[in-house]
């Protein structure tokens, strides 16, 4: 296998966690960092033998307890710094839209990050890296046509908005119906044992 050039950057994938409201507002899923605690998305290094957005859709699993199925294509890319043991590292990171479909129960880093589900907006104002919030300000015209005819696009909110009334492990409310989503299958969702 071919040493990586290091005057390239290494490569991360990212999910940025979208859904609606019950108002049929967009909403935006940021996390914290586990370290330095900045806003950022669920990202994650490629996994070998798996498609990037595939990969993505598992760092949104593992690190924000959400699922959904992300876009093949991602909506952009963006420059930032990772900490390393030693020095800093440049990375190039490949932003994959995720249409949530559910929030769960439990999760690999559930308790290790703070979440919030926030107006494109809010999460632009909290999110530290320029190349992600420039991402996210675009968001609307990045979206799918599908999206973008369901939800309500960049409306103000004053804090943390809650997707869902229903609480985690529910399927997430104002989904039109559309039979090509509703043949894929899922599955379940996890328990918590007690």
């Amino acid at each position: 296998m071919p040493k990586r050039d290091p005057g390239k950057p290494r490569k991360q994938v990212a999910a940025l966690p979208v859904t609606t409201d019950a108002t049929g507002a967009l909403r935006v899923l940021v996390i914290t960092s586990r370290e330095t605690r900045r806003f950022i998305v669920p990202k994650g290094w490629p996994m070998k033998g798996v498609k990037d957005h595939k990969a993505a859709e598992i760092e949104a699993r593992e690190e924000a307890g959400v699922r959904g199925t992300a876009r093949s294509k991602p909506i952009g890319s963006y420059l930032t710094w990772k900490r390393g043991k030693a020095s800093f590292q440049l990375v190039r990171v490949k932003v994959f839209l995720l249409d949530v479909e559910r929030e769960t129960r439990v999760w690999l880093e559930k308790g290790q990050r703070e979440m919030a589900w926030l107006s494109a907006e809010d999460a632009v104002t909290l999110v530290d890296e320029p190349g992600l919030a420039q991402i996210i300000l675009d968001l609307p015209a990045r979206l799918p046509k599908h999206w973008r005819s369901r939800a309500t696009l960049m409306t103000p909110v004053s804090g943390p908005v809650e997707p869902h009334a229903a609480g985690p492990g529910a399927v997430l409310p104002n989904r039109k119906r559309d039979p090509a989503r509703e043949n894929r299958t899922h599955p379940p969702p996890e328990r918590v044992s007690r």
